[in-house]
């Protein structure tokens, strides 16, 4: 009777942590659905929320600035600006779905700019609406078009003032965040309330969480892969594009019309914000929030060792990231031609391939080590 009521606790103990443990055949098992639910839900689902409710923010106080024109709301809005960069910077670590069948990536943060046709929309008499907008090329709209007319061409500074600006840059500035509020708010509402594809009408969140009736899915096996996946494209998007492309081989080949977010400089920003959103997924949580399952808990099921790999290579991208400004807080596309600054990008660049490997190369295939049922 004592054994029957060990076995009992030990089961139950087992399913209070996930009901993870190792097989004699080399498989490990985890009971992935709470995990699921929670990075649908808390991790996805909140970060495009958020990323709604700043995109409505900054909207607002575009619509502020246009009705009473002053310096204190043209700071507000560059403000707004960087603020609604976090969550959508973060949610590069799980880019699949909506965001892709609904082309809102490209329409919101497209580049390079093209700053000549930008321009001539600026030049020319007709009035700048949102709806038109949306029917216009990537590269005059988006993150980078508003990034462009609130901080000016990023060369020798990051403060355009407000005396800089002129009624017509003001007009098209409130446009453009309209744009965004509107493809922000679709965003979340296909996670959430409806998302319409060859597959149906279901919400994409009830795909990743009921993959027995999922029109997507058909596992749980896809669905962890899908977001392993997503955190391994955008360590290799950082490092080897958003990173190495305008690092160039030497401090000869230096490419600075390459920087991401170079006129706010605010790309280290950026690329931390990246590796942050992979330690969202990873971890099953925003920083500072409780703890509750995430992909760090079904690797540790299957190899604790790894895990606390990828947990330290999280950490190290993002420091190193963060570090690449140095003590004179130097902007990416500055330190990409300072010799020290090199040596630091390099250590970014390093940690980031570390981590994309192991990613790629370890938590991949222990995926098909695990036996779903």
């Amino acid at each position: 009777m004592k054994k029957t009521i060990i076995a009992v606790s030990l089961v139950t103990l087992l399913a209070a942590c996930g009901g993870s443990g190792k097989k004699d055949d080399g498989k490990f098992s985890y009971a992935a659905q709470d995990m699921i639910v929670n990075l649908t839900d808390d991790v996805i689902v909140a970060g495009y929320s958020n990323l709604a409710m700043k995109g409505s923010e900054l909207f607002q106080l575009t619509e502020t600035l246009q009705a009473t024109p002053n310096a204190d709301n043209w700071k507000k809005v560059q403000d707004a600006w960087k603020a609604a960069r976090q969550p959508w910077e973060q949610g590069e670590s799980h880019i699949f779905g909506p965001i892709e069948a609904l082309e809102i990536d490209p329409h919101l943060d497209s580049w390079p700019l093209n700053t000549v046709d930008l321009k001539a929309q600026l030049d020319g008499n007709a009035s700048f609406d949102a709806e038109t907008i949306k029917n216009w090329e990537n590269g005059v709209q988006g993150f980078h078009a508003m990034e462009y007319l609130l901080f000016g061409d990023g060369v020798d500074d990051n403060e355009k003032a407000f005396s800089e600006s002129t009624a017509r840059e003001r007009e098209y500035l409130k446009a453009l965040a309209e744009v965004l509020r509107d493809y922000t708010s679709d965003l979340e509402k296909a996670w959430k309330d409806k998302f319409k594809d060859t597959n149906g009408e279901t919400p994409y969140a009830e795909r990743l969480k009921n993959v027995s009736s999922s029109p997507t899915y058909s596992s749980q096996v896809g669905v962890i892969e899908e977001l392993v996946q997503g955190m391994a494209g955008i360590a290799k998007e950082v490092g080897e594009a958003k990173i190495a492309e305008p690092f160039g081989g030497s401090i000869d080949n230096v490419d600075t019309s390459k920087v991401e977010s170079q006129y706010s400089w605010n790309s280290l920003i950026d690329f931390a914000n990246n590796i942050k959103g992979v330690k969202n997924v990873w971890e099953g949580e925003f920083s500072g929030s409780k703890d509750k399952p995430g992909i760090v808990d079904f690797v540790k099921a299957g190899d604790s060792a790894l895990a606390d790999k990828v947990t330290k290579q999280i950490n190290d991208s993002i420091a190193n990231i963060e570090k690449i400004a140095g003590d004179n807080n130097m902007p990416f596309r500055q330190a990409i031609k300072d010799a020290d600054g090199r040596k630091r990008v390099q250590t970014a660049v390093d940690s980031l391939a570390a981590l994309k490997a192991s990613l790629e190369n370890e938590v991949v295939p222990l995926i098909k080590k695990w036996d779903a049922k």
